[in-house]
């Protein structure tokens, strides 16, 4: 192992599997498929919700929202902020004697949980800057003598501030980046195959192209500074494509993701097939990099749950350890409140949509987008995917789906009597990871019971089930 433990984090913003490394073959991505090809390619790697703020926090805490308060996006008039008393990478290993940095996108707050020493932080798409401030940095990194943790955040492949664009329009920007045939892209199954959708994949993977461009920059700098074998490489996305039936959802397409590690000295030439979460991204960085948490009694920080992967990295075969996950989103925008959970082993996924009363909200950029007017003007019935729309806006409290005989998640066996055993052991599942997790959103009769705890220890009796029932009100 080198005496240097560097941490190089490369997040993509919106990406999904749209890669080669991951068999799509009408996208032309060879620098991330290189990095690929020297490290490790997880198959089933998932982030705990699919928003841009909410994910990163639990990158930077390993930590659910619910744990760290990072309930949804932070700019704007949204301004969802991590809890003041969570530890974060940054501050962590700025302890630990790092020097951290990140370039680009940040997108999580406030700035004093996250103490990035060297901060450049932008909105902008050109990656030939990205990629010179991170020149600037592994020089500065070498004179300096502390190892590295930096991270990169870019605005590519989110959707820019037009109907059906994304960032393609300034050539000074994307002059360098290939053109792609609608008619050649491939239409993802969670999407309706409608000439609108593929308007707006040819441009989503012209601006797909140019986070790889900006990646493969980035690596030459990184093996021109001489820390080309000292430096632990995740390249990742934050949630799934910006699109209806992924982005703001927790199906499979919106946080079932792209990542790729590379590991100095370690390569594995098969696809890996364990089960990783983003709350195992902090706990890895902190094994890589020697870190042993203080005995500080006073620290209040939620204790994390997820574990270092780096132990089976060149595993081809499924751990038993490495084999469920779960997840947590409530917010996207502030006025997108929709509390999902949700678990997901190698066979089952199950949701439990807490305020299923309510319509599914539509984001302010996939309402905007041709795809989704596309695909509302239809003749006949209105369909995203597989899936209908009436199923899509109005969900049941539960939903169960076996993934191996429906891998789209359409056809929901919550109510087949055929699955009662697992839809059971799901819930007991799911009930004991929320408490474990301290959880707002576990709810009896339709109120959270860490909130009534303290009535709860008086005498309060709370009927068992999920909701309140206005037809039947008593609760003796």
């Amino acid at each position: 192992m080198p005496a240097k433990r560097n941490v190089l984090l490369v997040i993509a913003d919106d990406l999904g599997k749209t890669l080669g490394c991951y068999g799509d073959t009408t996208i032309r991505t060879p620098n991330i498929d290189s990095l690929a090809e020297q490290g490790t390619v997880f198959d089933n790697a998932f982030a705990s919700t699919a928003s841009c703020s909410g994910s990163r926090s639990v990158i930077y805490t390993g930590l659910h929202t619910h744990q760290n308060g990072q309930y949804g996006l932070s700019h704007y008039t949204h301004h969802f902020m991590t809890f003041d008393h969570v530890e974060t990478a940054p501050k962590l290993l700025r302890d630990h004697g790092y020097l951290t940095g990140i370039i680009g996108k940040i997108h999580v707050g406030p700035m004093s949980i996250y103490p990035w020493e060297i901060v450049d932080e932008s909105p902008t798409r050109d990656v030939n800057w990205v990629a010179g401030r991170a020149e600037a940095f592994f020089k500065s990194a070498s004179e300096d003598g502390r190892p590295f943790f930096l991270t990169v955040g870019y605005m590519d492949p989110h959707r820019d501030h037009t109907r059906g664009g994304f960032g393609n329009g300034d050539e000074a920007v994307s002059a360098e980046d290939p053109l792609y045939d609608s008619n050649n892209v491939a239409v993802p199954t969670f999407l309706s195959d409608i000439p609108e959708v593929r308007e707006e994949l040819a441009e989503y993977y012209r601006s797909i192209a140019r986070v790889d461009r900006g990646f493969g920059l980035i690596m030459q700098h990184l093996k021109q500074s001489g820390h080309d074998q000292d430096t632990l490489v995740m390249f990742m996305s934050d949630n799934g494509p910006p699109f209806l039936n992924s982005k703001t959802t927790l199906y499979d397409a919106g946080v079932r993701l792209p990542f790729i590690v590379r590991q100095p000295g370690v390569m594995t030439p098969d696809l890996n097939p364990n089960m990783v979460s983003y709350i195992d991204i902090l706990p890895t960085i902190l094994d890589w990099a020697g870190y042993q948490p203080s005995s500080d009694t006073e620290n209040k920080s939620p204790t994390r749950c997820g574990k270092s992967f780096l132990p089976i990295m060149t595993k081809t075969l499924l751990d038993d350890e490495w084999a469920k996950v779960f997840g947590s989103h409530t917010f996207h925008e502030i006025t997108n409140y929709y509390p999902t959970r949700f678990i997901r082993t190698t066979r089952y996924k199950y949701h439990r949509n807490i305020a299923w009363k309510l319509d599914f909200p539509f984001s302010t950029d996939l309402y905007a987008s041709l795809s989704w007017e596309g695909m509302r003007n239809v003749d006949g019935p209105v369909k995203i995917g597989w899936r209908t729309l009436e199923s899509y806006i109005n969900r049941p409290a539960e939903e169960l789906f076996d993934m191996e005989k429906d891998p789209r998640e359409v056809n929901n066996v919550a109510g087949d009597a055929a699955y009662a055993d697992v839809l059971s052991q799901m819930r007991k599942d799911m009930e004991a990871w929320q408490r474990e997790t301290r959880d707002p959103w576990l709810f009896r009769d339709g109120v959270s019971l860490l909130e009534m705890q303290g009535h709860l220890d008086a005498g309060l009796r709370i009927p068992d089930r999920f909701d309140f029932d206005v037809a039947a009100p008593r609760s003796k």
